[in-house]
C-alpha cells in the first residue's frame, strides 16, 4: 500500500496568512489551530478581549466565535516586514457582518507574527483591535530631508 505523504509545509508567511483567513471563512477549527505553531507562548488578541495564552485557550476561543458561524473576514492591506525567521504583518481586516439594518461593514487592524522553524512558518501571535472605515486609509511618514 502506497505511503500518503503529508502535505508540504508552507512556504511563506503569506500562505499561512492566507490558510488562516480561509479557515476563519469556513469557521473550520482544525484549518486554522494548523496554521499556529506548537509552542506554549503564542497568544492571541481579538478586538476588546483579553490576552489568551497557548494553543488550548486560542482554540477555546475561536470555538466560541465559530459557535455564531463563519466570519466573512477579507484581510484588505497587508504591510510586510520579513526578516530570515520572523515576520510581522499589519493586516486591516474588513469583516461584513449581518444585522437587523441589513449587511454592515467592519474594519479591525490585526498584526499578525509568524516563525520558521524546521517545520516552516507558523503563527505565532495574533493581535486584533477595533478600527474604522478611516482605517482604509493608510498615514504613513513621507521621507525626511536632511539639510
Amino acid at each position: 500500500m502506497p505511503r500518503i505523504k503529508p502535505p508540504p509545509a508552507p512556504a511563506t508567511p503569506d500562505e499561512i496568512e492566507q490558510q488562516f483567513y480561509e479557515a476563519l471563512q469556513r469557521a473550520d477549527i482544525e484549518a486554522l489551530m494548523a496554521v499556529w505553531s506548537d509552542d506554549d507562548e503564542i497568544v492571541c488578541v481579538h478586538p476588546g478581549g483579553p490576552r489568551v495564552m497557548g494553543p488550548a485557550a486560542i482554540r477555546a476561543a475561536f470555538e466560541a466565535i465559530f459557535a455564531n458561524g463563519a466570519v466573512a473576514v477579507r484581510p484588505q492591506k497587508v504591510r510586510r516586514l520579513q526578516s530570515l525567521n520572523c515576520a510581522v504583518h499589519s493586516v486591516l481586516e474588513r469583516i461584513e457582518i449581518t444585522t437587523a439594518e441589513g449587511l454592515q461593514t467592519a474594519w479591525v487592524l490585526a498584526t499578525n507574527v509568524y516563525l520558521k522553524s524546521g517545520g516552516g512558518w507558523a503563527m505565532a501571535a495574533h493581535h486584533a483591535s477595533p478600527g474604522s472605515p478611516r482605517e482604509a486609509q493608510d498615514i504613513a511618514e513621507g521621507p525626511a530631508t536632511i539639510h
